[in-house]
């Protein structure tokens, strides 16, 4: 047998409690509900993977990846891991719309393959940098609420904030207002995750510009479907528009460049898996988009996962991975080092980088 041939594959939930409802335009999570995968290898390695669905977003949810995962148990045994590629192109052909549970699959097989050549991840793709820096997200909370947070996260050295609108147009001028308050030195990015018409974002923008205040990033301002609406805001605006939501595949990114709708294409390797992932910023880059990567609810897993894709390839202008876990809670150990506002990747661990605590 080959020494990088999957031996077995095993998944099971995990749940855990958010200490602060997780709240965007389109839902509101309580709890993180996601799915970790190991794969072991002939050769002993194991290869840890995250599955972190969000309904609203992609439209899986535990109980799908959990389906989906039953069904490629049987398919994985066997096959080799440095066959990633192929692998992952037979599985899109089969299962198309279930991008997360794939990823998961991805990642346990990049992380196992990595782990085999003692190499870590970020190096694999290409090792460009092993230091990043991400923006923290401000939820939907109260002008109050997220003034003082903004001024604690200045004080911890974030240098760029971001907060969701797209519910209530005057709650978010006010909440916007309120974070330059209490951070007036931090840019802002603004995620509407679809919640506007593409003429409420453009007056949305021209408020802020009374109140002299002009976003980093307005990100997926209308709904994913209508590149016409986003176009219409971006040529109103010198704001650089993200398209988040919009973009799963290499192919929509295509659209978003034959549309000429947006300037910042957002990976999220929850929507597109680690294969399509890059491709999608082959495209960007080629287009002269610029690129931002963000996260739906993972652990340390899946964003260890992301940091490395990031660092690896390098240029991506947009960074969006704060976690949503405290250390304590959160059922990794390992993987990139955290401390705000940035991630820093151990050259010594191989893969992710990333373990599973023993539990008592």
């Amino acid at each position: 047998m080959e020494p990088l041939d999957i031996k077995n594959i095993e998944f099971e939930p995990v749940n855990i409690l958010l200490d602060e409802p997780f709240t965007i335009a389109i839902g509101k999570k309580h709890s993180i509900e996601n799915v970790f995968i190991k794969i072991t290898l002939n050769n002993g390695i194991e290869g840890y993977g995250e599955a972190a669905p969000l309904e609203p977003v992609n439209g899986e949810n535990q109980s799908t990846v959990l389906a989906t995962l039953e069904t490629i148990q049987s398919f994985l045994p066997g096959k080799n891991v440095s066959d990633y590629k192929m692998i992952s192109k037979h599985l899109k052909e089969v299962f198309w719309a279930q991008s997360t549970a794939r990823c998961a699959i991805e990642m346990a097989l990049l992380d196992a393959f990595t782990r085999s050549l003692n190499m870590p991840l970020y190096k694999f793709f290409g090792g460009e940098v092993n230091r990043i820096e991400t923006d923290y997200t401000i939820d939907i909370v109260s002008p109050e609420i997220a003034r003082v947070n903004a001024a604690k996260l200045s004080e911890k050295g974030y240098r760029i904030l971001k907060t969701k609108v797209g519910k209530n147009l005057t709650d978010d001028i006010a909440r916007i207002l309120a974070i330059r308050e209490g951070a007036p030195e931090c840019g802002i990015i603004l995620d509407a995750n679809q919640g506007f018409s593409p003429h409420e974002a453009a007056l949305f923008l021209e408020i802020l510009q009374k109140n002299d205040l002009r976003p980093d990033l307005f990100e997926q301002p209308v709904l994913k479907s209508d590149l016409n609406g986003m176009k219409y805001v971006r040529d109103r605006t010198s704001v650089p528009v993200a398209a988040d939501e919009s973009v799963f595949t290499a192919a929509d990114a295509l659209n978003i460049v034959r549309s000429d709708c947006a300037d910042v294409i957002n990976i999220k390797l929850m929507k597109s898996g680690i294969v399509e992932a890059l491709d999608i910023a082959t495209i960007a880059r080629s287009a002269n988009l610029k690129l931002m990567i963000g996260c739906m609810l993972e652990t340390k897993l899946g964003l260890g996962c992301a940091v490395h894709l990031a660092a690896g390839l390098g240029g991506f202008t947009y960074v969006d991975l704060d976690p949503h876990l405290s250390p304590d809670k959160d059922p990794f150990t390992g993987g990139p080092e955290f401390d705000d506002p940035c991630y820093h990747i151990n050259d010594k661990l191989a893969g992710i980088g990333v373990l599973r605590k023993q539990t008592s």
